[in-house]
């Protein structure tokens, strides 16, 4: 890859209301003040209870959304579609283009040549375990292999952040635990700096260095586990004490956040 990757991203004291349906109702506060980093060549999981902003603090960060007050910054500069490629939880590959073709798209958008395009793409496809497959159809692919390309499409662009939400999340058990493995392969042969949304605590602790939970709407940084396990890391490692005591840690204040957020659900009616 080519990128410096030299930024450090720095979310600081983000705020976000949307309106409501309904006459005289009041905005609904999402975000009520979210600040975290991620340093350059860090793997950072976000996780949350359900509705509490996670997709809304990936939306500005990528450039589709705007704070009400707060900032985004990579190194000095103020976070743009351009610091960031997103891959989101659906693969949304075309099924009328090839693979290849599918995963030079970020790059054609930017202005990139297609045979330049295509150049760059393909050399990835053995890393991504997809040599073979440049030709194929979208539907000729496995879950996990849809999944490879989706995320071929998003690093090929060489941006200084990943943002990742819930990508395998729409995969089987055996598929998804492979696909993690996977992707802390890459990722260590990469050096990407990445934020991941994830619903499995468990492959946030599998995969990252750091771990940021977000309370429950309107959202602030609740709680913040370092996951100082080596690496690489075996699936074994899922069974260590070590790794257990930062999955209950974690499960511990989700689970009381849930109930906050359901208990504001419930006030809200």
């Amino acid at each position: 890859m080519t990128g410096t990757h030299d930024n450090r991203l720095v979310v600081d004291a983000l705020t976000k209301s949307f309106p409501q349906p309904g006459r005289n109702r009041p905005d609904l506060p999402v975000l009520g003040g979210v600040s975290f980093t991620a340093e350059p060549g860090e793997f950072v999981s976000v996780i949350g209870p359900s509705g509490c902003g996670k997709s809304t603090v990936f939306a500005m960060l990528a450039g589709l959304d705007h704070p009400d007050s707060g900032s985004v910054r990579v190194g000095a500069d103020t976070a743009t579609a351009g610091h960031c490629a997103y891959m989101p939880q659906k693969d949304l590959l075309f099924p009328w283009r090839t693979v290849l073709d599918n995963t030079v798209l970020g790059l054609q958008v930017q202005g990139v040549p297609k045979a330049q395009a295509r150049e760059r793409a393909r050399a990835l496809f053995p890393v991504f375990g997809l040599s073979g497959f440049e030709d194929a159809r979208p539907a000729e692919l496995s879950g996990g292999m849809r999944q490879r390309a989706a995320l071929l499409r998003t690093v090929v662009q060489d941006r200084e952040l990943l943002l990742l939400d819930e990508p395998f999340g729409a995969l089987d058990a055996l598929t998804r635990t492979e696909m993690q493995a996977w992707l802390q392969e890459v990722w260590q042969r990469y050096r990407w700096m990445v934020l991941m949304i994830t619903h499995d605590i468990r492959e946030a602790v599998y995969l990252s260095d750091r771990v940021v939970v977000l309370s429950a709407r309107p959202a602030t940084v609740r709680h913040e586990v370092r996951v100082d396990l080596p690496r690489p890391r075996e699936l074994s490692m899922m069974t260590s004490p070590e790794f257990v005591a930062l999955e209950a840690e974690l499960v511990s204040v989700l689970h009381e956040e849930a109930r906050r957020a359901l208990d504001e659900q419930r006030r809200e009616r």
